[in-house]
């Protein structure tokens, strides 16, 4: 298992937009083969700015939910929202914290 964490700027008049298509996508990502897990943070200080954590089986499964319409759709919405460009890491867990 890996964890993509995906950083995204969008432009503060476009945040409700953003969010009202995550609230109708969120279920169906996470209902991806592969996805595990998938939460959404907004950063305290900077409320402009928003990541993405997901876990997921493989990379093959991360590949295929990023070729897939539902991503394509997804980003085709999500895309025109930023003012930054979006970073992403994908990072191995280690070890969990309970």
């Amino acid at each position: 298992m890996f964890v993509r964490i995906v950083k995204m700027g969008f432009e503060p008049s476009k945040i409700d937009a953003f969010l009202a298509d995550f609230e109708i996508v969120k279920h169906k990502i996470r209902a991806f083969e592969g996805c595990q897990f998938l939460e959404l943070y907004r950063d305290k200080h900077n409320t402009n700015i928003f990541f993405t954590y997901s876990y997921w089986t493989s990379e093959t499964n991360l590949e295929h939910y990023r070729n897939s319409d539902l991503f394509k759709n997804v980003w085709a919405k999500t895309k025109p929202l930023f003012n930054t460009k979006p970073e992403a890491w994908s990072v191995d867990k280690i070890v969990s914290l309970k």
